[in-house]
């Protein structure tokens, strides 16, 4: 028999969300428990057929002052209160004619609901519920001897253990009840006390009480000495992602939620499948299933019969910065097909999260590294909060959401220049858009063709944002040159190892002794592919979409990114410098639109 078994013999059941009642009523009842009652929610269970007992008549006492005294009397709280297992409780209790109550069935007024309603002072006061948190702190706080019963979702559960267990109740059921009773509560006091601060500021100093709960564990913080961490979600409002498989991480997680905010923003936007791939909290690549040009196909190496749509904007969003992209964290706005997760199956990656997994997906991505290969599964249909807070140094710093909904119009309804914004250039400004809004700032993305190609994230300096990410640009450009496709590595030299090859051969820069590691990749020792080779391939291509998360505020950001085949920019704008940046961009012939939206993201 499990231990600490208390059978259930009186239940006072007194609840505003009625939701469930009469099931659970009825299962009381068949266990033979008497059911103490009052007002609404007796005459709920009388409707079903259920025997109530009226509250009032164990107290001896009426119902007064419009229902806000009910419950509270010692006929009701001696009867929650005492400890069975103190012989002089129990004779107290039967000096005074009170039966012990066994278990409490409540919920609570909804405040919470009345004040975002609008309902006036008056109103909102009427719904602070008083003998609710009473009765569910007395019988929480004697949970040994007590079950509390403080939602409907917990209905199904204490009927299937009543009826295990021949109408008793263990008591680890009862410790975790009582445990998410106090939970309850807290929240409820949290919610009155932050409400009455706002209706008294300049008197009373304005406290805000946000209640959470734990969700997780995590292996360790941002570091791995900083032990133990955890994740927890804002009580009430559930969980963006479940885990699947594998462990998380602190940094595994911010690329998570981040990357999957930003492919979900934009499969709604384009209605296409979308991909990303992160690195400490910035995207490497961000891009949607639009078809891949065979130099492109021979540049990421990949076989075009084997992609699905989805499969494709994985590949371009890993294809964009595969330096950056190793070990990343990816996120597919969809359910993950095999194509995409045949592609994964050999990629250096530290997880992914997708909005579900075709089973054989699924067990294709478990058997990644040594079955630990994490794996998330995003909630679509999760409503976040409306504001979010931050700690920093022992400061909690608050704000709202930065829920805007980055649209084509938005980045085509205020264009500046002479030059026009296409349609094709309206759909990448879009994909570079709602990525510098989960970008580190100060930040900039080039996008052409459907995808990221080029992101300058975390710069002090919004120019050095543009030549970061113009580099990765050209970097992007020239592994479809002729010379850098042609590569003839050794037979065993691995896609990583062959990744960064061309990458340094590229780049040019390399040392005596790095060079000389790099010659050996080779069966014939290439020719060097020089800087000006680079410059003017990189400059034979144009097309290309630039978005920036602030204003420009010089004119020498336009300069430094026409050199990376820039044709499109959006900006906020908003810069006392904006008549030298419009004349810079109509130097150019570039195409470039004001949307009055900053996007700083940290």
């Amino acid at each position: 028999m499990e231990e600490g078994l208390v059978n259930v013999k009186r239940a006072l059941v007194s609840v505003f969300d009625k939701t469930g009642i009469e099931t659970l009523g009825n299962a009381l009842v068949q266990h033979g428990i008497a059911v103490l009652s009052t007002g609404g929610t007796a005459a709920a269970l009388r409707r079903a057929g259920v025997h109530v007992i009226d509250v009032q008549d164990v107290t001896k006492w009426p119902e007064m002052l419009g229902g806000r005294v009910k419950t509270l009397h010692p006929a009701i709280h001696g009867g929650l209160l005492a400890n069975r297992s103190e012989e002089e409780h129990l004779k107290q209790l039967s000096n005074h004619n009170i039966d012990p109550i066994d278990m409490v069935v409540c919920n609570l007024y909804a405040f919470d609901k009345a004040v975002a309603s609008g309902e006036p002072f008056e109103g909102c006061i009427e719904m602070i519920d008083i003998g609710g948190p009473t009765m569910v702190r007395a019988a929480a706080k004697n949970c040994d001897s007590v079950a509390v019963v403080t939602d409907p979702g917990q209905y199904a559960d204490i009927i299937a253990e009543l009826a295990d267990h021949h109408g008793a109740l263990s008591r680890n059921t009862r410790r975790h009840l009582a445990a998410e009773a106090f939970r309850r509560t807290c929240q409820y006091d949290a919610a009155v006390a932050t409400y009455l601060a706002e209706q008294t500021k300049g008197d009373t100093k304005a406290i805000d009480v946000r209640t959470y709960e734990i969700a997780g564990q995590l292996r360790y913080g941002a570091n791995p000495h900083q032990k133990p961490a955890c994740f927890q979600t804002l009580f009430g409002h559930g969980t963006p992602f479940r885990v699947v498989n594998g462990k998380p991480g602190y940094i595994n997680l911010m690329d998570a939620l981040n990357a999957w905010q930003l492919v979900c923003e934009l499969e709604v936007a384009l209605r296409l499948p979308a991909a990303a791939s992160f690195k400490h909290v910035s995207p490497a690549g961000a891009a949607i299933g639009l078809p891949l040009s065979k130099e492109l196909l021979q540049a990421y190496e990949i076989n075009a019969s084997e992609l699905s749509d989805q499969a494709t904007a994985y590949v371009r969003a890993r294809g964009a910065d595969p330096l950056s992209s190793y070990g990343d964290f990816v996120a597919i706005s969809g359910v993950l097909d095999v194509s995409t997760a045949k592609l994964l199956q050999f990629e250096v990656s530290d997880g992914v999260i997708a909005a579900g997994f075709e089973p054989e997906a699924l067990e294709i991505l478990k058997a990644k590294k040594k079955g630990a290969y994490l794996i998330l599964e995003g909630n679509v249909d999760y409503e976040p909060p409306n504001d979010e807070i931050k700690e920093v140094f022992g400061v909690a710093l608050r704000q709202n959401r930065n829920n805007v909904k980055v649209t084509q119009e938005l980045l085509t309804h205020d264009i500046r220049t002479t030059a026009g914004i296409s349609t094709d250039a309206a759909r990448d400004l879009l994909i570079a858009t709602i990525t510098v809004k989960y970008t580190q700032s100060n930040s900039v993305c080039y996008a052409v063709d459907g995808q990221v190609v080029g992101v300058g994230a975390g710069q002090q300096s919004r120019v050095d944002c543009v030549k970061l990410a113009g580099r990765k640009v050209d970097t992007w450009r020239a592994r479809t040159h002729p010379k850098v496709l042609a590569l003839n590595f050794k037979p065993g030299v691995k896609k990583q190892a062959r990744i960064n090859a061309r990458v340094a051969y590229i780049s040019n820069d390399m040392t005596v002794k790095e060079k000389k590691l790099w010659d050996d990749l080779f069966e014939t020792v290439p020719e060097p592919f020089t800087a000006g080779e680079c410059r003017s391939w990189a400059q034979s291509f144009s097309g290309v979409c630039l978005s920036s998360d602030a204003f420009f505020p010089f004119r020498d950001n336009i300069d430094q990114a026409v050199k990376h085949g820039v044709t499109f920019v959006t900006q906020p704008g908003g810069s006392v410098q904006d008549d030298a940046v419009i004349t810079a961009c109509n130097d150019y012939n570039i195409g470039m639109s004001f949307t009055g939206l900053r996007l700083f993201h940290h």
